[in-house]
């Protein structure tokens, strides 16, 4: 396994109680799974086996932790992890199963990262098409140039637009989301353009 020097920028700008864990976890997983690829994840230490995440470690002001991606399953075979396949508040090496334990929930973890299928996903229906304003469509018809630039949006900048003029409740506050809308719009602004570059 190559170490990825994000990891090793990690570890020397964490805590000091967490840096022999962080250390020791990463030997135990080169020992135990030399299959094992260092990357990161959400910005914290993570091995991976055929692109499926091994384990992740992090580090906080006061404990360490160690979460096995597949934790559950390994469970039910190693009882010494909690239901989230954690180890709970770490906060020295000697938190952790001594090494021969260790070596196994690793190889263990490594295989089902292996054989393992991925979780299902939940299939979504896809939203119904956003509805153009009958006010809002006379706008752009009278403005050529907005109406261009909202059929260039891709569909969920072009929803932003059609929601936001659509659940106005009062006339007064469409009309003034509308006058806005065909502005923005002409000069080839999405709907939230004041938060782009911030």
């Amino acid at each position: 396994m190559s170490g990825d020097p994000r990891i090793d920028a990690y570890i020397a700008k964490a805590p000091a109680f967490a840096r022999p864990v962080l250390e020791h976890v990463r030997a135990r997983v080169h020992a135990a799974a030399p299959e094992a690829e260092e990357t990161m994840k959400w910005s914290a230490p993570a091995y991976t086996v055929d692109g499926k995440i091994l384990l992740i470690t992090a580090a906080f002001k006061e404990h360490a932790a160690i979460n096995f991606w597949r934790g559950q399953e390994l469970r039910g075979a190693e009882a010494s992890l909690d239901a989230m396949g954690q180890f709970g508040k770490l906060t020295s090496v000697t938190d952790l199963p001594d090494d021969k334990e260790f070596d196994a929930l690793i190889r263990h973890a490594a295989e089902l990262a292996k054989t393992a299928p991925a979780p299902r996903q939940v299939k979504h229906e896809p939203a119904p098409p956003a509805e153009l304003h009958p006010e809002f469509a006379r706008a752009l018809a009278a403005n050529p140039k907005a109406k261009a630039a909202l059929n260039g949006f891709p569909p969920s900048a072009r929803r932003e637009y059609l929601d936001w003029v659509a659940e106005a409740k009062q006339d007064k506050t469409r009309a003034k989301r509308i006058a806005n809308a065909v502005e923005w719009l002409s000069e080839g602004k999405r709907r939230h353009w004041k938060y782009e570059n911030c």
